[in-house]
């Protein structure tokens, strides 16, 4: 008999190499296909549902730095699955991205890798082009090549920008090091969506968050996001390169909850900030995941009441809610 990692082994070049994978809290999420397409509706108008944080995989990439797709994060294999789990919830397109696992990566094997991700993304995309949207991986540690990556995956892919971790290898992407791939994002006028890595905060606070509760993900993720966000407003990263689309997983992190302490930060403390926190934060949106305890819409109303937020997270288990979204959300409810 077959074991899971078998069959992860044999099915995941299915859909031009791409595994759909999941991103912790929905590893175990299950669904129900159903054959007709749930609509969304918004004030009695049917809306397009875009999930702007969609993980996948690419094992020959994978293979580059002898990985594979681990068994717990596997989802599915199949882009029919894969539509009819986004038909059941009412997503009429994702934009897929791939987590962040190559920062360690020489240059050689970085442009390889990255050069196979961006072509089976590019290729999953045109196999469904009105259900799969994606983001380019870019090497970030080296950022002349991140920025060159990005061109590429834009104009020769037709990728709709990149995906980023909160850090690279400890280092801040305030840093005036990556300023030549910010330069590029901002010129070619894309989005920049940024995912929170475990060898990021979480790693740096192991000794903390061990223990019960997964804290590594529920607390050192969001984290994770929240120093990477507020460092690029207050290094005035934002500020010089002022037409930057970010687009931040997890609402965010705690930034939003925390926009005024942030503001007032500015005021008590005008040595130790270049920027003021108000006037750069627009130039981020968030994606929202939220279950029923937590109130995304304070954070959110606070931070940009009329940009709304990008549905995210696939998950059954997720719901996310909003008003007049600039990308409209998707709810996922729980059965």
């Amino acid at each position: 008999m077959n074991t899971r990692r078998d069959f992860i082994e044999e099915s995941v070049g299915a859909m031009a190499g791409i595994a759909f994978v999941g991103c912790g809290l929905a590893d175990a999420a299950s669904v129900q296909a159903q054959t007709r397409r749930r609509e969304v509706v918004m004030n009695g108008r049917r809306v397009k549902t875009v999930d702007v944080h969609a993980h996948c995989s690419v094992p020959e990439a994978m293979a580059l730095m002898n990985l594979k797709v681990a068994p717990e994060t596997l989802l599915m294999s199949k882009a029919s699955d894969r539509i009819r789990a986004m038909d059941e919830q009412g997503i009429d397109v994702e934009a897929l991205s791939i987590n962040p696992y190559w920062y360690k990566a020489d240059r050689d094997v970085a442009r390889q890798l990255i050069r196979v991700q961006n072509e089976k993304l590019a290729e999953a995309c045109a196999a469904n082009p009105d259900r799969f949207v994606a983001f380019a991986s870019v090497a970030l540690q080296h950022p002349d090549l991140a920025a060159e990556q990005l061109e590429e995956g834009v104009k020769k892919y037709g990728l709709r920008g990149a995906g980023v971790g909160g850090s690279v290898n400890g280092e801040e992407l305030a840093d005036p090091k990556f300023h030549p791939f910010w330069a590029k994002a901002e010129q070619l006028g894309v989005l920049v969506f940024m995912h929170p890595q475990a060898a990021g905060a979480p790693a740096d606070l192991q000794n903390r968050l061990k223990g019960s509760g997964g804290l590594g993900n529920v607390i050192g993720n969001p984290l994770e996001t929240t120093i990477a966000l507020s460092h690029l407003i207050f290094e005035g990263t934002l500020d010089q390169f002022p037409g930057l689309k970010i687009c931040a997983a997890h609402g965010g992190g705690y930034l939003p909850s925390y926009a005024g302490r942030s503001d007032a930060g500015c005021v008590t403390f005008p040595d130790r900030a270049r920027s003021r926190s108000r006037r750069s934060r627009r130039n981020i949106s968030g994606s929202s995941i939220s279950t029923r305890s937590s109130s995304p819409p304070r954070r959110y109303d606070t931070w940009w009441p009329k940009r709304g937020r990008a549905r995210s997270l696939w998950a059954p288990t997720i719901r996310s809610r909003g008003r007049r979204p600039r990308w409209t959300i998707s709810s996922a409810r729980r059965g």
